[in-house]
């Protein structure tokens, strides 16, 4: 990150923490309920956590939109899962369960799960449908920033 500080959104409690430069944030914790920022797992959010997020961080969003029942929603999780430990902490990812949030799933437009979105600045600024592995994850979601 450049010289200024980063907000990042707990996304434990939801409060916005300041971390200034040259401070390690996968070492980071909440001022709030001391939850570390950075764990390298995507953290499940409900809508009101998920406004927060994409609201609050100046980091990007990278959320992942499914549901339970969904066999290829079950086969990106894992995968998901090892896209957080390449891209943390310089990106937040979350899940969004589109059948305990269908409120925020239809505000969002979604047709068909798992979609991936990506956030910047409290904008989208991509969205891509089906199952993908870690690294294409990975290299979907650098591409959308250098885009």
């Amino acid at each position: 990150m450049s010289g200024t500080d980063i907000q990042i959104a707990c996304t434990a409690c939801g409060a916005t923490n300041r971390l200034p430069p040259g401070r390690d944030p996968r070492e980071a914790r909440c001022g709030k309920c001391r939850a570390a920022l950075f764990s390298g797992q995507p953290a499940d959010v409900d809508g009101a956590m998920f406004q927060r997020q994409v609201g609050r961080n100046s980091i990007p969003v990278l959320v992942d939109v499914w549901a339970p029942w969904c066999g290829p929603c079950r086969m990106m999780a894992p995968e998901f899962a090892r896209a957080a430990a390449m891209l943390e902490p310089g990106m937040r990812l979350i899940k969004l369960n589109s059948e305990a949030e269908p409120q925020a799933a239809a505000t969002l437009g979604i047709r068909g799960i798992p979609t991936l979105l990506l956030y910047r600045g409290g904008r989208e600024i991509g969205r891509q449908s089906g199952a993908m592995d870690a690294a294409s994850i990975a290299g979907w979601a650098r591409a959308q920033l250098r885009g």
